[in-house]
């Protein structure tokens, strides 16, 4: 005959209960292992006071060591001199000349050094200037023969002055014949060829010396 258990004796409805607190026991056996302490119970040995020997620690300050001092400057001995004592130079003079009264000095003129001129230099003002032969009277009728007037000048009705540049050499003859001032019509080249057939000419004079000189002329071209 089978016996059966009542429901108050089945432990299987009670085994999560003793599960969780056979759980609870073990992890609180391990926390008590971990915290537990152990002591030594052996004897302290009373060492009392100790009586302090050491030296008290002073905080010393770092020094530099200061640069050597500059060696002493030796003044110079300065050597007075009395002002009464007089140096003493010996000057020979010989007063054994013989000046007669007849005796002429010569003054000593100190002239200015002479100006030196280059042969090809050319003047426009100099001591003594160029002149035409006869002067400038002898010029007037120089160029009243000779000067022509152009043609279409003339029937153009142009009149008026050219101004001409010229050089009188040394030796009186016109060279570089050139017009400063025109008045067209053919009038300037006539009194270009008129200037270049004159005679020749006084040359210009510097300081005694022919020299090269530029003269500027005025040609006059007027209708009758």
């Amino acid at each position: 005959m089978e016996a059966k258990k009542t429901p108050e004796a089945d432990l299987t409805k009670r085994s999560g209960m003793f599960l969780n607190l056979g759980l609870l026991v073990s992890v609180g056996l391990v926390l008590f292992a971990f915290e537990y302490k152990s002591f030594d119970d052996r004897d302290l040995k009373d060492l009392g006071q100790v009586s302090d020997d050491f030296e008290e620690l002073l905080d010393i300050p770092i020094t530099e060591q200061p640069p050597p001092p500059p060696p002493p400057v030796e003044q110079p001995v300065i050597q007075e001199i009395p002002d009464e004592v007089e140096i003493e130079e010996k000057i020979e003079v010989n007063f054994d000349v013989d000046v007669k009264e007849e005796t002429v000095i010569k003054e000593v003129v100190i002239s200015d050094a002479p100006v030196e001129e280059k042969a090809d230099e050319i003047f426009d003002v100099v001591e003594n200037a160029p002149n035409p032969p006869g002067g400038m009277e002898g010029w007037n009728q120089y160029l009243s023969k000779n000067l022509k007037y152009p043609t279409q000048a003339r029937r153009m009705g142009i009149e008026g002055t050219v101004y001409v540049v010229f050089v009188v050499n040394t030796d009186g003859t016109i060279q570089d014949v050139d017009v400063l001032r025109g008045i067209g019509g053919g009038c300037d080249e006539e009194a270009m060829r008129v200037v270049k057939a004159a005679p020749k000419w006084e040359p210009g004079k510097q300081r005694g010396r022919p020299v090269r000189v530029r003269m500027r002329l005025p040609i006059r071209f007027k209708l009758g």
